[in-house]
């Protein structure tokens, strides 16, 4: 865990892959608890100390985690996560294929992230699927048409560099459903990188999945200042070849 920003009402940490956002029946110590310890013995705070977690990343994704410092600012976020004001965008290691895959390009997507990639507006691909989620296997299934029980997903992504056997693709998501950059990327022939789940031939080595929460933007729900924070590429050497993206 790395502290990113804090404040009186919000603190953004970098989160590892392993890590749990909240807790589970692993017993795991999850994440909001070293979060709690981390502001306890910085700030010198008496007694329990409040956080709020107002979304989750899971558990083999690494990057930008948002908690709440304090309950306003809990019921604010959480309204902002809700109609889509908290924009987060991703950064995901995929095979490189000696062929587009398949998606709708556009033009000129919304503007919903000012990030410091080059060439805003230029060369992104929309993918539209409708999302299935198996609780027991804890994976979603991917249609190309409406199905039963099945949710609108939508994303738009982009190559930002390649290799001869991998590419840098980064995500914008427009909603908010389980596993869906995993899902809707795999669908299209991209597993992530790791993702044992959705088709990557391999593991990898420390468990993870080559997927990060690289940048996120937002108005802070009290100073109403613009919030723009980066996550730290991974301590791989894969991730470190795509540093100078």
């Amino acid at each position: 865990m790395t502290p990113i920003y804090e404040d009186n009402h919000i603190i953004i940490v970098s989160k590892q892959s392993g890590e749990i956002v909240q807790g589970d029946k692993t017993g795991d110590t999850p994440l909001s608890e070293t979060v709690k310890d981390y502001i306890k013995v910085k700030y010198q705070k008496p007694g329990n100390v409040f956080l709020g977690v107002v979304h989750r990343l899971d558990r083999p994704v690494s990057g930008l985690v948002m908690f709440a410092r304090t309950s306003k600012a809990l019921a604010r976020l959480n309204e902002m996560f809700r109609v889509g004001d908290v924009h987060k965008t991703y950064w995901a290691i995929v095979p490189t294929h000696p062929v587009p895959p398949q998606g709708r390009e556009i033009s000129d997507r919304i503007s919903v992230s000012k990030t410091p990639s080059p060439g805003e507006g230029e060369g992104w691909v929309m993918l539209t699927h409708w999302l299935v989620r198996n609780e027991k296997q804890n994976k979603s299934y991917a249609y190309d048409h409406e199905v039963k029980d099945s949710k609108k997903a939508q994303l738009s992504y982009r190559i930002l560099a390649h290799s001869d056997r991998y590419s840098l693709v980064e995500v914008q998501l427009y909603t908010g459903r389980h596993h869906q950059i995993r899902c809707q990327l795999a669908k299209i022939g991209l597993p992530i990188k790791g993702d044992l789940k959705y088709g990557s031939p391999r593991s990898n080595k420390d468990g993870s999945i080559c997927l990060l929460s690289r940048y996120m933007e937002f108005v802070h729900p009290v100073s109403k200042e613009t919030i723009r924070v980066t996550a730290p590429l991974p301590d791989d050497a894969l991730w470190q070849a795509f540093k100078n993206v």
